[in-house]
């Protein structure tokens, strides 16, 4: 029996929705037939490298990819059930396999795969499972029900080790896999009697969360760069400093987001990641640092257009080391900073939050850890008869 062909082709019929956005689909090969299946993404004709078949240029573009992968994954084990089965495989079993509920013998992964897609979650939230079937796959091609238990969790354990993942990162794969188990059991694929995390321990590791001091912002603003790619970079990553915005967020500002209202610049931001709408002065954050960047390029689209995330962290680790900043860069980080500059300026922590666009004061509460600088202030203010921050 011949085996199926596949790659991903995109914008096949040369056309761009409203958004300026084409499908990415998957070409099934079989005989000198095709068929084409859609994998439901759709990106910029910039973000396709046609060439290695993948995203790029694109805010999630590594989610992304791991998606399409995973994609591909599944309908290679719907090609495979066939084969074990001895029946001759055909492009439309493959995809009146692909768009039908999954059977009696579907596999662990499919299974995951299957309710991950099929679920009402955040794409987000979509995209971190999928990386955690990704990483299954890796472990083990072919997992069944009956391969869930205690030795397997520990032994997935070990392969995350070896593979150099951080604990944190580790306890994140096990916590999605943890999610997997509890759905198959809720679906009647496993017995409630065969929880293999019933007595096992996920590690985690308390986190610290890196962040730039006043002098280090200072250091970096007035360094000159020889390159005007490294000095946009720059230029970007501390206007996130000032807004605290995620990559995300910023990459997709648009000049429609900033508005005048009364004697005030805001920038009007609905975040990808919590869907929540924020607002923020920025004539007023860290006295107008991010609207004199902004100026410095005339609009949020000129700012923003810095290329992929990954590809902008390579730039801020060469950046830390040529200012001489003793600390690993990478864009989160003008996130972090943004929130412990405002909590040592004394800034009250709900309002934080409301800058952060958090839905809990507990995810803000991380970085009011006190800091040295923040006891030399304080203590200042009291011997100064000022009371309270």
């Amino acid at each position: 029996m011949e085996k199926i062909k596949y790659r991903l082709v995109f914008n096949r019929r040369k056309k761009l929705n409203k958004d300026g956005k084409a499908l990415i689909q998957v070409e099934a090969t079989l005989n000198k037939r095709k068929l084409y299946i859609s994998t439901h993404i759709f990106i910029e004709p910039k973000q396709w490298d046609s060439r290695k078949q993948q995203v790029i240029n694109h805010p999630i573009a590594e989610e992304l990819n791991t998606r399409l992968y995973s994609f591909i994954v599944e309908l290679e084990q719907i090609e495979m059930s066939f084969w074990r089965k001895g029946i001759p495989i055909t492009l439309g079993l493959l995809k009146k396999s692909n768009k039908t509920s999954m059977g009696a013998d579907v596999s662990f992964t499919k299974f995951a795969y299957y309710t991950t897609m099929n679920s009402t979650k955040k794409e987000t939230t979509k995209n971190n499972l999928l990386t955690t079937i990704h990483r299954l796959q890796e472990f083990k091609s072919n997992i069944t029900f009956k391969d869930i238990n205690f030795i397997f969790v520990r032994d997935f354990e070990h392969f995350l080790q070896m593979q150099h993942c951080k604990t944190n990162t580790i306890g994140k794969h096990l916590r999605q896999l943890r999610t997997f188990v509890n759905e198959a059991i809720n679906a009647g694929y496993m017995n409630l009697d065969d929880y293999p995390f019933r007595k096992y321990s996920i590690k985690n590791e308390k986190t610290t969360h890196l962040s730039l001091t006043e002098n280090e912002l200072t250091q970096l603003n007035n360094h000159v760069f020889q390159s005007l790619r490294m000095s946009h970079v720059r230029d970007a990553f501390l206007f996130c400093c000032y807004t605290g915005l995620r990559f995300s967020d910023f990459s997709n500002m648009k000049d429609s987001c900033l508005t005048y209202e009364g004697d005030h610049v805001w920038l009007n931001i609905k975040m990808i990641k919590t869907n929540i709408q924020i607002k923020l002065p920025i004539d007023l954050l860290f006295g107008g640092k991010a609207l004199a960047i902004l100026q410095k390029y005339g609009t949020l689209e000129r700012l923003n257009n810095i290329g992929s995330n990954s590809k902008v962290n390579i730039y801020l680790k060469r950046m830390s080391s040529e200012c001489k900043i003793n600390k690993v860069l990478h864009w989160h980080v003008s996130r972090h900073t943004f929130s412990v500059q405002l909590i040592e300026q004394g800034v009250p922590i709900t309002t934080i939050q409301r800058l952060l666009g958090h839905t809990s004061v507990r995810t803000t509460q991380v970085y009011s850890e006190v800091t040295a600088t923040t006891i030399v202030k304080d203590l200042t203010r009291i011997q100064n008869g000022v009371i309270g921050r």
